[in-house]
């Protein structure tokens, strides 16, 4: 039987510090030169508020319905519910029938989440 060596040495890190190094390299790298390379041109039209093509009109702090933030969160917890489901499809076949049940009670108790979200109607914008 083999042994498995488990331990790690800092070594083992090196190519997670490089991929952090060139994440943080190219951000910093974009900002500044997105900010060197871009047009400077600072006009009152420029500067002015725009939303979607059409003139601002009246005060932005004017309240708005909370119906755009229920929907908005309700986006985001079923978005990861469904992140959930990438190591399952990844590995799937490791699981066998055992996995595959766990993810049908998943699947299902999502479904119903869904099912509760449309009865009572948070989803209409009415």
């Amino acid at each position: 039987m083999e042994s498995v060596n488990l331990s790690s040495t800092p070594v083992d890190y090196i190519p997670i510090l490089i991929q952090l190094g060139v994440a943080i390299g190219f951000g910093v790298l974009t900002i500044i030169g997105t900010h060197l390379i871009g047009p400077k041109v600072r006009t009152e039209n420029k500067l002015g508020a725009f939303e979607s093509g059409i003139q601002v009109v009246g005060n932005a702090r004017q309240p708005f319905s909370i119906k755009y933030f229920l929907v908005a969160i309700l986006f985001v917890i079923f978005d990861v519910e469904v992140i959930f489901m990438y190591p399952w499809a990844v590995n799937f076949r490791e699981f066998g029938v055992q996995g595959l049940i766990e993810m049908f009670i998943f699947m299902g108790l999502l479904l119903l989440g869904f099912i509760y979200v449309i009865k009572k109607k948070a989803l209409d914008w009415d």
